[in-house]
């Protein structure tokens, strides 16, 4: 039976808790915020809506994803509904030459990376083991399906930014990396690796964890005794814990860290407090272990409608908000026509990039697929 969990109760407003925006849309920044708030100032006001934008296009993609599986043209769907502000904060945040490694949720960061949304349905129709070239597209690395193991990945990689400077003295090249994680990833090994070799080589990168409060069916509550952010210290690590339903925070916090990782200050860890409104995949059914009160609590703190009473008050247009309305029902409308175009590949494609330089096994083994496949004769 559903039941009420300490997740109902993170204080998202609380004095050590980064928030600029309150549950309606006012400009009430916490104590915590003050450090952060040059990081707000100057921000010109197309990038503002541009927030908004990302967040209602992700979104109503989200939801189009969803019912596309539903009628049976993708084999699994991963909900972001509730996270935008998290996302697009921070993927805002990060420069062009940084390096993200994403989960499997973060669709609003591929989005701004410049990743085509298609591909991402196309992983999940079984049409592609990748989906995009991260170094075609944004430096966004590919999803990762197997929890936490990006973490790895990052700090790997960030060691690797951080050796190649090592020679000319340059802590740095102006890259940071930026690795995105839930709370159950936390309690994964990898992940406390990640953090123990990001901190003995003092990794220019940011550990940014969504705690959206539900590991599938556990509550965060039971992974752990204390707020997630407090973790990191143990490892050395400086940590910020922001509300994650305000994208001006998760801007703020992240344009800040990722500075500091930048300027070869070592890794930097941000919690973001969000919440799952949705199920964690579409083959999990969350009305099992999941109270009615406590998804309607979260749900009344949603980040797109918190942030469009915000600029409300700076007098956005209702114009402009029906505008970004049909935006995002023409990209839904445009992905649905061309997921259901899109064609199966040839099998044989799957020797094509397993190694980045040229290995006698994969053609060997395409010819032997090939061989196999015409023993069967013609198909009547």
């Amino acid at each position: 039976m559903a039941t009420l969990h300490d997740s109902e109760e993170q204080p998202t407003g609380a004095r050590n808790t980064v928030r600029f925006l309150d549950t309606e849309g006012r400009f009430a920044p916490t104590p915590a915020a003050e450090e952060f708030a040059p990081r707000l100032e100057g921000l010109e006001d197309s990038l503002l809506e541009e927030f908004y934008r990302d967040m209602v296009v992700t979104r109503r993609f989200d939801i189009e994803a969803g019912h596309l599986q539903r009628q049976g043209q993708l084999g699994l769907w991963v909900p972001s509904h509730g996270q935008e502000a998290a996302q697009v904060g921070s993927g805002r945040a990060a420069r062009e030459q940084d390096t993200i490694f994403p989960s499997y949720r973060e669709h609003a960061v591929a989005r701004i990376r410049g990743v085509d949304l298609l591909d991402v349905l196309r992983l999940l129709r079984g049409l592609t083991h990748g989906g995009w070239n991260p170094a075609e597209v944004g430096n966004f690395r590919l999803y990762t399906l197997v929890i936490g193991s990006q973490t790895l990945h990052a700090t790997g990689y960030a060691m690797g930014v951080a050796l190649d400077n090592a020679p000319s003295g340059d802590v740095t090249k102006d890259e940071a990396v930026l690795v995105y994680f839930g709370d159950g990833a936390t309690s994964q090994g990898d992940t406390n690796e990640a953090l123990v070799w990001a901190a003995s080589y003092q990794t220019p990168q940011v550990f940014f964890l969504q705690n959206n409060h539900w590991a599938i069916s556990v509550p965060v509550s039971r992974q752990s005794r204390v707020p997630l952010v407090q973790r990191a210290s143990g490892f050395g690590i400086p940590a910020t814990q922001v509300d994650g339903n305000d994208v001006l925070a998760s801007y703020a916090v992240s344009a800040h860290h990722l500075d500091e990782a930048r300027s070869g200050r070592g890794p930097r860890f941000i919690e973001a407090l969000t919440y799952r409104i949705g199920a964690h995949t579409t083959s999990d059914d969350p009305t099992r272990y999941r109270a009615s009160e406590e998804l309607a609590l979260w749900e009344s703190r949603d980040p797109i409608a918190r942030y469009r009473k915000y600029l409300v008050g700076k007098g956005a247009s209702e114009q402009f908000f029906a505008g970004v309305e049909e935006e995002a029902a023409d990209h839904a409308a445009d992905i649905r026509k061309r997921l259901l175009e899109s064609v199966t590949p040839p099998t044989d494609l799957m020797f094509d990039h397993v190694y980045s330089e040229r290995h006698p096994l994969p053609p060997l083994q395409k010819a032997q697929l090939a061989e196999f496949e015409a023993s069967f004769g013609e198909a009547n």
